[in-house]
């Protein structure tokens, strides 16, 4: 039983990250349709490009879903992996300042966390890896 709930909490948790994104931008008084939402990581895992089964999919699928623009960076995914839809961007700060929302969803070593810090107007951190006021923890 404790298995089969450890798979259904997994299983609900892209669901679960997006509905902390809308309440984000509610907060903000914004829609989610029509706001820029840079996704930071679409692989399984830290530092691989192996985006199969990886919850991050599922993530972009539902904010694609509800009209969002879903912008994404992963110098390790090769964009087949993404969802039509998905632009893959590199994690620059003009496209973190860009971004309405950014969600760290995987912390891979190549993202510098101040830069996104400093550049973004709001985070979500899924991973519990950065800090600032901007940043809010999942």
């Amino acid at each position: 039983r404790f298995v089969e709930l450890a798979n259904d909490v997994n299983e609900h948790m892209p669901d679960y990250v997006v509905s902390r994104i809308i309440s984000l931008l509610n907060e903000r008084a914004l829609a989610v349709r029509d706001r820029r939402i840079l996704l930071l990581g679409m692989a399984y895992k830290r530092n691989t490009g192996d985006a199969r089964e990886s919850p991050s999919v599922r993530i972009a699928e539902l904010l694609l879903s509800l009209g969002a623009v879903v912008v994404a960076a992963d110098p390790h995914v090769d964009t087949r992996y993404l969802p039509d839809g998905v632009a893959l961007v590199d994690a620059s700060p003009a496209e973190i300042a860009a971004a309405d929302l950014v969600v760290a969803l995987v912390d891979h070593d190549t993202f510098d966390p101040a830069l996104v810090v400093q550049h973004a107007a709001a985070v979500l951190d899924c991973r519990h890896w950065l800090s600032g006021d901007t940043v809010t923890h999942l």
